[in-house]
């Protein structure tokens, strides 16, 4: 029986030439696309963000191949990132061996790409339309709930604030009642209903209160207008310009809307904040998207069309709407087994 012959292993071996990371990679790397496809961005914008002074930065198209390759490959912690930039090689090869650390990576995210993040897709459809993988011509459109991180219990509904305003200007205007009749509006007629009361509108009313010549009770009750009612006047006012023409928002996330979710695992609808977000697709790749608080896309389409002719300058000859595809499948389905 001959004995077993291994291959020699050394991990302190010395090289005398350093192995080149391009050998290493493979041609049909994604790394290798994502690069050639950065290197045809005009990126001016992402590097003219970045201030003069100080020491010297990495370099804004290094980090926006590292980024997007890191969103490729569904990496998005910025710590997860610095380790593979450490011990992965299409990282290695795409960030030329540089090793910025989660912090850097983080605010060039949150602070250079930010803004200009929308443009860079923009150009990343064009480019695509240019060598011919797609068209603007037809569009797939669809839509989807995206819940938001926001917490669940802090909801503001339109309708208790309007609920609750109207009871503190009814209060406000027994009050003011009682401390100068004059000012209550005497002259308006008992069967219209009383105009609303604005904070601007309470604050002329109260500086009109002559505050020395007032009793001790009376000088109280205006105190007490001034300390109590118009803050809480001014929050409701406050509320219903976030709200906007919503029904609800989240108190941690303001853009967020509250919209019935899909049912859990127990059939039970769910009241989540989220977003309405509307893709538009063509050959499995996006082309388009936004973000709408309205939770019916009927009232997004709209919209969502103006806003594709905005970032390509034409709108496309057709758009379909993936709802009306199934639907139509669903009808063919029936009338098949009719």
């Amino acid at each position: 029986m001959s004995k077993a012959i291994f291959k020699s292993y050394d991990q302190g071996q010395i090289s005398l030439f350093p192995a080149c990371l391009d050998e290493k990679l493979p041609q049909d790397s994604p790394a290798r696309l994502i690069n050639q496809i950065v290197d045809s961005l005009d990126i001016s914008k992402v590097i003219d963000s970045y201030k003069g002074g100080g020491t010297s930065s990495y370099h804004p198209r290094m980090m926006l191949k590292v980024v997007l390759f890191a969103y490729l490959n569904n990496i998005y912690s910025c710590r997860k990132i610095e380790n593979a930039l450490s011990d992965r090689v299409s990282f290695m090869w795409l960030s030329g061996n540089q090793v910025p650390d989660h912090n850097t990576t983080n605010r060039f995210g949150s602070t250079n790409l930010k803004e200009f993040i929308h443009d860079i897709f923009t150009q990343v459809v064009l480019l695509l339309v240019e060598m011919g993988y797609l068209s603007l011509d037809v569009v797939y459109v669809d839509g989807s709930k995206l819940e938001s991180r926001a917490n669940k219990y802090t909801f503001v509904w339109r309708k208790s604030v309007e609920k609750n305003k109207a009871k503190l200007e009814a209060k406000i205007r027994k009050v003011l009642e009682q401390v100068e009749e004059g000012i209550a509006q005497d002259n308006q007629p008992d069967d219209e209903p009383p105009a609303p009361l604005n904070s601007e509108e309470f604050k002329r009313r109260i500086r009109e209160l002559n505050f020395e010549n007032r009793t001790k009770e009376e000088q109280k009750t205006i105190k007490k207008l001034e300390s109590n009612y118009l803050p809480k006047l001014m929050e409701y006012e406050n509320q219903l310009n976030i709200l906007g023409k919503r029904n609800s928002y989240s108190k941690t996330d303001k853009d967020a809307t509250f919209m019935r979710m899909k049912d859990d695992h127990m059939q039970n609808g769910q009241l989540k904040p989220a977003y309405n977000i509307q893709i538009a697709t063509q050959k499995q790749f996006f082309i388009h998207y936004d973000f709408y608080p309205n939770p019916t896309d009927t009232l997004t389409y709209i919209l969502f069309m103006n806003g594709f002719k905005q970032r390509y300058g034409q709108m496309p000859k057709k758009s379909v709407p993936i709802r009306a595809m199934e639907a139509k499948k669903t009808m063919r389905s029936w009338n098949a087994k009719e």
